[in-house]
């Protein structure tokens, strides 16, 4: 198949990249480099900078068709969103449109789409977080992942455009960036590597639901199914708090560095985790990598 892979010089799209090129796929990489870096695009995949936003995107689709859209670009940091919403806004939901409009027109089969379990939900009423959870999200970036796959629904019902949209936990692994909230990771790791010391934002009792990269690529792949079809929980539905994790890439790392607390981040959810059920029921889907393990690899990968 020929697959668009939009944001495919970030963190997470270019390890998905490099699995769809693995099987054969033609993927064409759709990024504006604005975040993403040159030297995550897979040798083997076609490069073009341009933005989601672009007017030439429609013609782009028209000419290169297309039969899968990994839609992966996005303006990613929730504080950002909230600085700017009209920014978030512009890149996140009209530069989705954009691209689900040249879809459409240039006969693209399927979409699929990175939404966000961490922020879609808001704060959680339960844990960890199914899909019929309530989706109260109570951040710009939040609001524009639901806008998207609500998008996607109207795509869907009325045009007959099938998509899946992956709500994801915290991504963390090589390649990753300090941008976002699973930045922690990458931020830490970092700080700890070049003997400074990090500083852990409240009581360091918040917690995540820390998914490894490839995890998410393996979902990827699945995604690439006509039957994969709606919204699916990507996480691993285990919560690990800020000062444990700082324990783990302490101790990885071999850093003598002690916690050390800052203010809390106002506005910051306290507890975030997700079920990952009904993905494991239809497709079989589960999180392997351990989250210590996790965190060695990503460590190696940042002191490479």
């Amino acid at each position: 198949m020929k697959i668009a892979v939009t944001g495919g010089a970030g963190f997470i799209a270019s390890h998905i990249a490099d699995a769809y090129l693995s099987l054969g796929h033609e993927v064409v990489i759709i990024d504006n480099l604005s975040t993403g870096k040159r030297e995550n695009i897979p040798a083997n995949a076609r490069f073009i900078e341009m933005d989601v936003n672009d007017p030439g995107i429609p013609a782009l689709f028209m000419e290169e068709k297309f039969d899968i859209v990994n839609h992966h670009a996005a303006q990613m940091d929730v504080r950002v969103s909230v600085q700017d919403p009209t920014y978030d806004a512009r890149i996140n939901i009209l530069g989705g449109i954009n691209i689900y409009e040249s879809a459409l027109r240039s006969g693209v089969k399927k979409i699929i789409f990175a939404s966000s379990g961490g922020t879609v939900y808001g704060e959680q009423e339960y844990f960890p977080a199914d899909e019929r959870h309530p989706t109260k999200p109570i951040s710009p970036y939040g609001i524009a992942k639901l806008s998207n796959e609500q998008y996607l629904y109207y795509y869907a019902h009325v045009h007959g455009l099938p998509s899946v949209a992956f709500r994801y936990a915290n991504i963390y692994g090589p390649r990753q960036n300090p941008h976002g909230e699973a930045g922690v990771i990458a931020i830490f790791a970092q700080k700890l590597l070049r003997g400074e010391q990090p500083v852990i934002n409240g009581d360091g009792l918040q917690t995540r639901d820390y998914v490894y990269v490839g995890d998410v690529v393996a979902a990827n792949i699945l995604a690439l199914q006509p039957q994969m079809i709606g919204a699916y929980n990507i996480g691993t539905g285990i919560e690990t708090d800020v000062n444990t994790l700082f324990g783990h890439l302490r101790d990885l790392t071999q850093s003598t560095c002690e916690e050390q607390h800052a203010p809390a981040k106002q506005g910051e959810q306290l507890r975030s985790v997700l079920s990952h059920e009904r993905i494991f029921a239809s497709f079989g889907w589960t999180p392997k990598m351990d989250i210590v393990e996790g965190l060695s690899k990503t460590v190696d990968s940042f002191r490479s």
